[in-house]
Formats: structure tokens, C-alpha cells, sequence
């Protein structure tokens, strides 16, 4: 039986916000839980996220959002995935997003949202329980 490959993972901040400590963090969980991480660094254009998507071939995209501009900025990364023929690939994400906001960005196609208090092990366990390879 062929043996399935690692999860590739994007973790992706972006917008203005000059905050990555959360970003770095939840990598390096991805990473030690034997997922491959890719991260983008700060001031990432949703254009530039999707590119790197499609280029690196990664099953998942992460973002960290802290600016409070996560209602256009992760919606504006599932849609540009789409518009590429990239669609498949998920997009979740966290930081300072309000309750209200969640449902709003899960029926624009954002699969899962981490709110501030949200343990490392939760973040992993859903991403092992959610995401393909693709």
C-alpha cells in the first residue's frame, strides 16, 4: 500500500498587520505534528497567498489575521483559490475575529476559524481530522 504523503500546509499573514507571533506559533505545531509548513512572512497581498498556494501545491491555507480587516481579506484568498481553478484547496484561520463574524466568513467558504484562547492542539487535531492531501 502506497504511503500517504504529509499534509502541506501554508501559513499565510495577510494584510498590513505586523503581528506573526500567533502565525509562527501555530507553524511550528503544524511542522512538529509532521505536517510540511510554508511561511509567508508578513505584509502578504491575498494575490501573492494564492499564488504561493498553487505554486508550493499545499492542501491547506492558513492565515493569521490581527488588523481586524478578516472579512475581506480571507474571503478575497478563498475566492482568488477559486478563481484559479485552486478552489480545493481550504482556507481557515485565526486571530482577533468576533463571534459574529465567524458565520458570515464560513458561508463565504472559510472552513474553520480560531478564536484568541484557541489551544495549539486544537488547531493541529483539526487540521488532522479535516484536511486531505490533495
Amino acid at each position: 500500500m502506497a504511503e500517504q504523503r504529509k499534509l502541506r500546509i501554508l501559513v499565510a499573514k495577510p494584510g498590513l498587520d505586523g503581528h506573526d507571533r500567533g502565525a509562527k506559533v501555530v507553524a511550528r505545531s503544524l511542522r512538529d505534528a509532521g505536517m510540511e509548513v510554508i511561511y509567508t512572512g508578513l505584509h502578504q497581498t491575498p494575490e501573492m497567498i494564492v499564488s504561493t498556494a498553487i505554486q508550493e501545491d499545499v492542501d491547506a491555507v492558513g492565515l493569521s489575521i490581527m488588523s481586524g480587516a478578516h472579512n475581506v481579506l480571507m474571503p478575497a484568498v478563498v475566492e482568488g483559490l477559486r478563481a484559479k481553478g485552486a478552489g480545493e484547496i481550504a482556507v481557515f484561520g485565526g486571530g482577533i475575529i468576533p463571534d459574529d463574524d465567524v458565520a458570515p466568513l464560513k458561508a463565504k467558504g472559510v472552513r474553520e476559524i480560531f478564536t484568541p484562547g484557541t489551544s495549539t492542539e486544537h488547531i493541529v487535531t483539526w487540521v488532522q481530522e479535516n484536511i486531505r492531501p490533495r
